[in-house]
């Protein structure tokens, strides 16, 4: 591992703290760079555009779409973590965003704000993560190969799902309208744009580079870039969302019940399918971890895009990043410490 992967919590929460302290200390100079939008009301904000550009390019640079096709003699994986992310994990985050939120907290956060928070986990849980799983997957021994395949097959299905999903979720539980044409923006900026440049740039480059330069040499060269913007982002996020963060602390933890619940029991479900159908540790971890995990970077623009950079969903979104680091490290030591569970050979 090297130092970022190595000392993870500790940059993130360094990230999160200076987000927080340069929107308290700045606030014009952070008000001047969310108003920086792709054309008037459009709430798609370009320095985050560009910020999330840099980190999933180079993911995107990745995806052997040949390796999707050779998954198919080993389909168990693939379809129990399609079933759970796409079946299972936005409807029961949906079920407990609505419980937590319309019911149990809600004299304590009002309709509104209920409303708001209820979009904004439904926005994060049908987003599955594509590029943090990846840090997942080594910390608990996964397959690498078999986890970009993986995460290959979710982003493909999130360019025609992921949209009609969350309008019709948010509709069904939290009664908000979604103007789906900005979902498709968003979909298409943050996912088809880097999705296309990606896919053509590997096949352009391993025919005239050769595959190995192209593993060895180009990809490895994004390894800082892509850091850097991780880093980057997360100081945005939550200098975006400073003053929500300080002045409703006490509803940041309210929302983070419903989001540390869904993980424990997205995780359970997959990791528990992959070993009832016999599926090797080495797909069953990381299978477990993306039904749990998010990518948050899509789920953030997004609730920004719907409903602007200070509202309760994106402050939903920013929870997400928040409770993930420590709570997907610990789903990763409790696959470790259970992997005796499963045979090797299945």
């Amino acid at each position: 591992m090297n130092v970022f992967e190595r000392y993870l919590s500790l940059w993130v929460a360094l990230c999160m703290a200076a987000g927080v302290i340069l929107g308290r200390l700045l606030p014009d100079a952070v008000r001047a760079l969310q108003t920086m939008e792709f054309g008037t009301g459009s709430h798609i904000n370009i320095p985050m555009a560009i910020l999330i550009w840099l980190m999933i390019y180079p993911m995107m640079l990745k995806i052997d779409f040949g390796s999707i096709v050779s998954a198919g003699r080993r389909p168990k994986g693939i379809l129990i973590t399609v079933v759970v992310n796409w079946l299972i994990k936005p409807f029961s985050m949906a079920f407990l965003g609505w419980l937590f939120f319309r019911h149990v907290f809600g004299p304590l956060i009002g309709p509104e704000l209920a409303s708001q928070y209820i979009a904004g986990v439904i926005i994060l849980a049908a987003a599955p993560c594509t590029a943090m799983v990846f840090v997942w997957s080594y910390l608990s021994g996964g397959d690498p190969a078999y986890t970009l395949v993986q995460v290959s097959v979710n982003d493909l299905i999130m360019l025609v799902a992921f949209a009609p999903l969350v309008k019709f979720l948010i509709a069904g539980t939290a009664g908000l309208t979604v103007p789906f044409e900005v979902l498709l923006y968003s979909v298409l900026i943050f996912v088809v744009i880097p999705l296309a440049l990606g896919a053509a740039s590997r096949v352009m480059l391993i025919r005239r580079k050769g595959a190995e330069w192209f593993e060895r040499r180009f990809l490895a060269r994004f390894a800082p870039v892509t850091i850097v913007a991780l880093l980057a982002t997360l100081v945005l996020i939550f200098a975006f969302q400073a003053e929500n963060i300080t002045t409703r602390w006490f509803h940041v933890v309210l929302i983070a019940v419903p989001i540390v619940v869904q993980v424990y029991f997205n995780s359970s479900i997959a990791y528990g399918l992959m070993r009832l159908f016999r599926v090797p540790y080495a797909v069953a971890a990381p299978g477990a971890l993306i039904g749990a995990s998010n990518f948050f970077e899509l789920a953030v623009a997004t609730a920004i895009a719907l409903y602007g950079p200070g509202s309760g969903a994106a402050l939903a979104t920013v929870v997400g990043v928040l409770v993930e680091v420590p709570v997907m490290l610990s789903v990763c030591r409790v696959c470790l410490s259970t992997r005796n569970w499963f045979d090797a050979a299945s």
